[in-house]
């Protein structure tokens, strides 16, 4: 199973919202889990991870993950090539390192990671940005391309988004 996290703020509280589907060619999701919870702490430039990853692995809690499933976050992975964390990176580090986790950002972080790959899906001439841990990128990449839907962001995490900000 791969679980797609997305998390939008309101002024008082966050609503988080996983999309479970089969396959990366997917159509359709399996399950949708959603849960409001309590801002836990401010907007702090360059750790964005300190207010939505509580929220991420609060809503996990809900889910049975299996060893073999992929979890993907709206955001990185890493950073740079010096081997800094995002959100996708502390994910992994709380859940032991059980299982991968996938970072498909939409804008662009500005420091060289060698680990970073650009994909461009449809007829879009800008790329999504793609980092993971667990699993190799370059497997991961093909995967993202040949996700279901013609434009940028693939259909499943667009409708992740929107239902998001519901």
């Amino acid at each position: 199973m791969i679980y797609a996290f997305d998390t939008y703020y309101y002024e008082d509280y966050a609503n988080t919202v996983c999309i479970a589907f089969e396959e990366w060619t997917s159509e359709k999701e399996v399950e949708i889990f959603t849960e409001q919870t309590a801002i836990s702490s401010g907007y702090e430039s360059g750790a964005f991870y300190k207010r939505e990853l509580p929220c991420i692995l609060s809503l996990l809690k809900k889910i049975t993950v299996r060893k073999g499933d992929i979890i993907i976050v709206d955001g990185y992975v890493t950073l740079n090539n010096e081997g800094e964390n995002g959100l996708g990176g502390y994910l992994y580090d709380a859940l032991d390192q059980q299982y991968p986790v996938v970072g498909i950002a939409k804008n662009e972080f500005t420091a060289p990671d060698s680990q970073r790959r650009n994909v461009y899906r449809g007829e879009s001439k800008t790329p999504l940005f793609l980092t993971a841990k667990g699993i190799e990128v370059d497997k991961i990449k093909p995967e993202i391309e040949r996700m279901y839907g013609a434009f940028r962001i693939p259909a499943l995490l667009k409708k992740l988004d929107q239902m998001s900000r519901m």
